[in-house]
């Protein structure tokens, strides 16, 4: 295969980035995404050209760090799929595709398809965590949890916090990675002692991030390569009216 790829190229957050051009020959259908990557960044290694920056870490689907906008869409073409496991033969010969790094204020480029999702990072901290004592693996049949429950909890605990939920919401909002972190833990006995102050500290912690509102068009849901539910946004609604009622001096 033969295709010509549009990269965004950025030096670094303050720079001003462009799309630049690149033809890449003799594409293997069976690559992934990002090994034509690499094919094309050890050609311009050898040609004195920087190489193209992009994140990239298990390549196995589950790390959520291999974060590129493919022809207008989160990790590309297919549903459930991350970049890192999308391959060339979702493409056609010839074709011309686009690739660029997340779109948000929140993400702020850090060089050319590199962006600083430490955002998501903050979140977490500030609220995503159990204080009591689970025990070890072997206890963890001490305390009954109903299959429905632990299936529901389980779900959402599936995000991988890639950020592609953001990149394709029009007002860059994090709703659904925040609801999905919130309802793992909500969703389970062990999550229950900082139930309400997790949802109210999450959101909070969001809200001074700079992501912007739901209006519950549901690209979010649409474009997540591990198909998190919107039903987690309304849990996470529920959780926070609930909590602000609870805590109205907060």
């Amino acid at each position: 295969m033969n295709i010509t790829l549009k990269v965004w190229r950025q030096k670094n957050q303050n720079a001003k980035g462009a799309l630049e051009t690149y033809k890449v020959s003799d594409v293997s259908p069976d690559m992934s995404f990002l090994e034509m990557f690499d094919v094309l960044n050890e050609r311009l290694v050898t040609e004195d050209i920087e190489p193209i920056a992009f994140d990239h870490d298990c390549r196995e689907g589950i790390c959520g760090t291999c974060s590129m906008y493919i022809n207008g869409r989160p990790h590309g073409p297919l549903e459930g799929v991350t970049t890192c496991q999308l391959h060339m033969r979702s493409f056609k010969d010839g074709d011309t595709i686009v690739v660029e790094p997340w779109r948000a204020s929140a993400f702020p480029v850090i060089k050319d398809l590199v962006v600083d999702r430490t955002a998501f990072d903050r979140i977490i901290a500030s609220g995503g965590f159990v204080s009591v004592n689970t025990g070890n693996a072997q206890d963890a049949n001490n305390l009954p949890i109903g299959k429905d429950q632990a299936d529901k909890a389980f779900a959402a605990a599936a995000c991988i916090g890639c950020g592609a939920c953001v990149a394709a919401c029009k007002n860059a909002s994090a709703m659904l990675f925040v609801s999905a972190k919130v309802s793992q833990l909500a969703l389970l006995p062990q999550g229950e002692p900082e139930r309400e102050k997790r949802a109210l500290n999450m959101v909070a912690q969001m809200d001074a991030e700079g992501f912007g509102a739901c209006t519950n068009t549901g690209a979010c849901a649409a474009e997540c390569p591990k198909e998190i539910s919107l039903d987690n946004i309304a849990r996470l609604n529920r959780e926070f009216l609930s909590a602000s009622v609870a805590n109205p001096e907060v």
